[in-house]
């Protein structure tokens, strides 16, 4: 009499999941962007073009992930890790990947750090709970820092002094730069918003801990 396989399905090895599709197309990114801004100002165009399609790379990822049923933690840090710009933005890329990093620690039985349909923030819903919106402050994130860079006539030109004349110069520039800055200004609260429910996730995690007995 044959035997009932009650195994269920298989899991995937450490192997497979570094070969997901979503996760080779992050590989691809992280190489894309390190020679991106090794020619950086050497060749703003081409670094333009290939932030560029590292960003576009950035929904094909999330698509495939989704498609081909490859989603995972792994990818998603991947997915964090290659998402953000160079180094003139680095407390920014401590701010982002600091939030999401504690969000996705501290999910408590949630599927995505996006679902937010327990929080109480109206800004922290209305982002997420909006896939447009959520897309006009992610492109404006990269459009200002594109255009930011396009626009510093060389590398030691303060970034304050270049968002100034941007913003000032009364061109579609300046309307560009101004839609684009309202846009990275939200997503920046957002990830602070993050970062303390996370945080606060993390400190009740902590408390429940030790009231156990």
């Amino acid at each position: 009499m044959a035997k009932n396989n009650k195994s269920g399905p298989r899991k995937p090895g450490k192997l497979s999941v570094y070969l997901y599709i979503p996760n080779i197309i992050g590989y691809t990114r992280v190489f894309m962007n390190c020679y991106a801004f090794a020619i950086c100002f050497s060749n703003k165009w081409l670094f333009c073009a290939l932030y560029f399609i590292s960003f576009v790379c950035d929904g094909v990822d999330g698509w495939c992930a989704r498609k081909f049923n490859q989603v995972s933690t792994f990818g998603a840090v991947l997915d964090m890790v290659t998402d953000r710009p160079g180094m003139v933005f680095l407390s920014l890329l401590a701010l982002d990947i600091a939030s999401h990093w504690l969000q996705i620690t501290f999910l408590l039985g949630k599927v995505s750090h996006k679902d937010v349909k327990d929080s109480t923030n109206w800004l922290f819903k209305a982002y997420y709970g909006n896939r447009m919106f959520m897309a006009y402050c992610c492109v404006a994130c990269e459009v200002l820092y594109i255009t930011l860079f396009l626009l510093a006539k060389n590398d030691s030109e303060k970034l304050m002094d270049v968002l100034k004349a941007s913003l000032t110069e009364g061109s579609l520039i300046s309307v560009l730069v101004g839609l684009s800055l309202f846009g990275w200004a939200i997503k920046q609260l957002v990830n602070v918003i993050q970062m303390k429910t996370a945080a606060d996730i993390c400190v009740l995690h902590d408390i429940n801990k030790k009231a156990r007995p």
